[in-house]
């Protein structure tokens, strides 16, 4: 079995796999003031409850954009499962060519997103991953990763509205029932709701012609399944897609690392 770890800068995404299947995944808070070792009694309490042995594993491997977080999930996968993890970074293996001018810039769960979905489609593709950031990364019909596009997410921009204004409320952005608010909550969740599903529309097609060719869209991300039934341009969501990324990443460099 292998232990599948994304840390992303709101949660922390976990994921098992035994061979190309995932049998169990599980989502925490990130939180910064949590010790690797609270993170560890976590991880290790929701994985003894499935009646998953820690000896089970043969190794792990972690994507992390939250950079302080970075060395404590290193070891607590040591302490508590037994195994150097891989760590997703500028030396990993990625089997596709980066084309973007700073390589070592793209974050690891973008890197992982695209590997997974090239490997699923097998041709050109855009991945729309709606987390704290919203992001866009475009692959081509060779495997090539071409760059893409970052906007601020959805629960950010609520954040930036309430503390940016100083009569305007903070919201909990869901879909509302009416695109024209009544009231002051409506205005606010339809400007979210129905504006990030209209940016994102707009935003592929213009990827799409630029990229010169017709790649399926996928979604994910915490947001996805609120906001997919709006967006026409979008194919399909599947919201583990970064750790499909990251056991196809362990199996292109468990030879190198471990």
């Amino acid at each position: 079995m292998i232990l599948a770890i994304d840390v992303g800068n709101t949660s922390i995404t976990v994921g098992i796999f035994s061979g190309e299947d995932l049998v169990h995944s599980f989502r925490v808070d990130t939180d910064r003031t949590k010790s690797p070792d609270d993170y560890g009694i976590i991880f290790f309490g929701n994985i003894n409850d499935r009646d998953i042995s820690p000896s089970s594993f043969t190794g792990a491997i972690i994507s992390c954009v939250v950079t302080d977080m970075q060395e404590g999930m290193a070891k607590l996968i040591e302490k508590y499962f037994g195994h150097e993890p891989i760590v997703v970074g500028p030396e990993t293996r990625t089997g596709m060519q980066i084309l973007i001018y700073n390589p070592e810039e793209l974050g690891a769960d973008r890197i992982a997103n695209a590997v997974a979905a090239y490997h699923r489609f097998g041709g050109s593709v855009i991945v729309v991953d709606l987390g704290t950031a919203t992001t866009f990364d475009c692959i081509s019909e060779k495997g090539e990763y071409l760059g893409g596009a970052i906007v601020p997410g959805i629960e950010l921009s609520t954040v930036a509205l309430y503390h940016g204004t100083s009569k305007l409320p903070k919201v909990d952005p869901q879909k509302p029932e009416v695109v024209v608010g009544k009231d002051t909550i409506e205005c606010i969740q339809s400007g979210l709701f129905h504006g990030y599903a209209s940016m994102i529309d707009g935003l592929c097609t213009k990827l799409k012609k630029e990229m010169g060719s017709s790649p399926e869209v996928v979604m994910t991300g915490g947001f996805a399944d609120a906001v997919f039934d709006e967006c026409s341009s979008v194919n399909r969501v599947d919201k583990d897609l970064a750790l499909h990324g990251l056991r196809l990443l362990y199996e292109l460099n468990s030879q190198i690392f471990c």
